[in-house]
């Protein structure tokens, strides 16, 4: 994720100095970075379905180990699928 988020900085500044302001950049940016995000929405608890990346309204790149709705240890969980 930190990659990505530093190639759409990179893609935007490089298209910047190159052709000038682009909103079309920007766009670039926005599709790939919400590429980037969608493995971390599939990585939900198997009991009741919260997302294991999301602290309140906000989201953070290390997934919880414990589900913060229903207490399920998300480590043991994972490792029973396997």
């Amino acid at each position: 994720m930190l990659g990505v988020l530093a190639l759409t900085i990179g893609i935007v500044v490089l298209v910047d100095r190159l052709y000038g302001h682009s909103t079309i950049a920007f766009a670039a940016a926005i599709v790939l970075l919400l590429i980037a995000n969608a493995p971390m929405l599939r990585f939900n608890c198997p009991r009741c379905g919260k997302n294991a990346f999301f602290r309140g309204m906000f989201a953070v790149p290390w997934p919880n180990r414990v589900c913060t709705r229903c207490g399920l240890d998300l480590d043991a969980a994972n490792s029973q699928k396997r």
